[in-house]
């Protein structure tokens, strides 16, 4: 049965954290006195029991992921390489290691607060459709600059791109077999060059990134009413 397709979840952690003004990279900050990546990568620990976890981190950081590994729920579904000089690099690195037919969702490492749910329905619409890349709607004015002016755009016809961005792998892993290009801002970019359609996927408000100190505090709310 196609439910029982291997399952890869590439996941990227290769930020510096400059912007949380913090000595180390954004996705070893504590949250709730545990890594940010750990809560990421218990999420899709959580989702499918055979799901196997590619965490791409950056060279000298290798050993922090590691230390990580002992208190998840399944140490032995992670495994650890290191990254490149861009996103599309480290998503291509973290590739290589797929060579079997499946399911890949490609996640930001510090989107911590992922639910099991947008996990679940994205497997399920790319093993329909092939694709699967979760979107919100613009909740503010939305403005194009066009030189020194600018005029409004329709917000109704705009979408904020989220992550896991899922994909049958003989979609996305041929996608990748092509040189860096400066166009190429996210994984569903690379497939869109490849000449292939994207689906879109109801996302979360939830799902934020953890870029800023901010950040921070509204991902620590936002665990202590799920919790609740």
């Amino acid at each position: 049965m196609e439910n029982e397709l291997p399952k890869y979840a590439v996941i990227v952690a290769g930020g510096s954290g400059l912007r949380m003004g913090a000595d180390k990279p954004k996705q070893f900050l504590l949250l709730k006195e545990k890594p940010i990546l750990w809560h990421t990568l218990q999420q899709f620990l959580k989702a499918f029991q055979d799901l196997k976890i590619i965490l791409v981190l950056p060279a000298e950081f290798l050993g922090d992921g590691i230390a990580i590994l002992p208190s998840l729920l399944d140490r032995e579904r992670v495994q650890i390489i290191a990254g490149g000089a861009t996103r599309f690099d480290s998503v291509k690195n973290g590739l290589s290691l797929i060579h079997k037919k499946g399911i890949v969702f490609v996640h930001d490492g510090v989107r911590c607060l992922v639910s099991v749910d947008l996990i679940q329905r994205c497997f399920f619409q790319a093993l329909e459709k092939g694709s699967a890349v979760p979107a919100v709607a613009a909740t503010d004015s939305i403005r194009m600059i066009e030189g020194k002016n600018s005029h409004v755009a329709d917000r109704n016809q705009v979408r904020i791109i989220q992550t896991p961005q899922t994909f049958r792998t003989e979609l996305l892993l041929p996608a990748f077999q092509r040189d860096f290009e400066p166009s190429f801002t996210d994984e569903a970019t690379v497939l869109e060059a490849a000449g292939k359609h994207i689906f879109l996927i109801d996302g979360e408000y939830s799902n934020i990134k953890i870029t800023r100190p901010i950040d921070l505090l509204i991902a620590e709310k936002i665990l202590e009413e799920r919790n609740s």
